[in-house]
């Protein structure tokens, strides 16, 4: 491998090193008998179909005895039971976590379970797709390395998947008239682009796509949002996703499930922003 100097890899051998530990990773996927097999919803032909995860419960239970009791416990005894969310939601919500976070690892198993879940391949494109906005394109091609394994194990072809571009859901042109002058007149001056970017490619075109219902697209931008303890964005969202039929019920459910997945201090920085929101939608 050619080094500069100083000793550190030329362009050619960071990219050489990028590439042979991308190989590694995606390997490793494959690996057998996958600790969230564990979860009761899966049957033996969901788990023959699921890409694994990279860690047995027998790996965990090496590290940590504690650690695989609360696995199998208080996670996958427990909150997966719970009746806030249903299995189909609580998968979007996971999905949404992981991939806003770049939490690879579990993606193969998630990605599998919420196909299993009632998420169609088409909707999980889209919530990729989405999240490119929401979270950044890195995290989004992350996810496309994991689920081009797993359309590829279950033949899901192009043709299952979303157009690029095509027709439209209807605009609400009053309200996103109301959005865009508001935020024009606060930051226009400040960052034309990013300001004509949000109405043309965010609010006039991927919010208007067909593949996800409003209250699904909104259900995980919430969740991608508290994953990311990105708590500023979370009031519009969240009155959004209320108004596009997301319940207060599913609403706090979604707190509870993302602490599992992102984290007590994420769960909890978004409580008195989401407390709020609640309060202000009673009076």
């Amino acid at each position: 491998m050619a080094e500069e100097p100083n000793g550190v890899p030329t362009d050619a051998g960071r990219r050489y090193i990028l590439k042979a530990g991308l190989a590694a990773s995606i390997l490793a996927l494959w690996q057998s008998d996958p600790v969230w097999a564990l979860e009761n919803e899966m049957s033996k032909e969901t788990q023959h179909r699921a890409l694994p995860s990279v860690l047995t419960m027998s790996d965990v239970q090496t590290v940590s005895l504690a650690l695989a009791h609360y696995t199998e416990g208080p996670l996958l005894n427990g909150l997966r039971k719970r009746p806030g969310l249903s299995p189909r939601d609580r998968s979007v919500v996971t999905v949404a976590a992981l991939i806003a976070r770049i939490q690879s690892v579990d993606m193969s198993h998630h990605f599998a379970l919420a196909l299993d879940n009632g998420v169609k391949p088409a909707e999980l494109s889209e919530i990729i797709t989405h999240l490119a906005f929401y979270a950044g394109w890195p995290n989004a091609m992350a996810a496309v390395v994991v689920a081009k394994e797993l359309f590829d194990a279950r033949s899901i072809g192009v043709d299952q998947l979303p157009a690029a571009q095509g027709n439209l859901l209807p605009l609400n042109e009053e309200a996103e008239n109301q959005r865009a002058t508001q935020v024009g007149n606060n930051f226009g001056a400040t960052s034309p682009g990013l300001v004509q970017n949000t109405t043309d490619l965010l609010f006039r075109d991927l919010w208007l796509r067909p593949a996800l219902v409003p209250r699904d697209r909104s259900l995980v931008t919430v969740s991608a949002l508290i994953a990311n303890g990105q708590t500023a964005q979370i009031p519009y969202h969240l009155g959004r996703a209320m108004d596009n039929g997301l319940t207060q019920e599913q609403a706090s459910e979604v707190l509870t499930h993302i602490a599992f997945y992102a984290g007590w201090p994420c769960a909890f920085s978004a409580l008195p922003v989401v407390k709020d929101v609640f309060e202000k939608r009673q009076k």
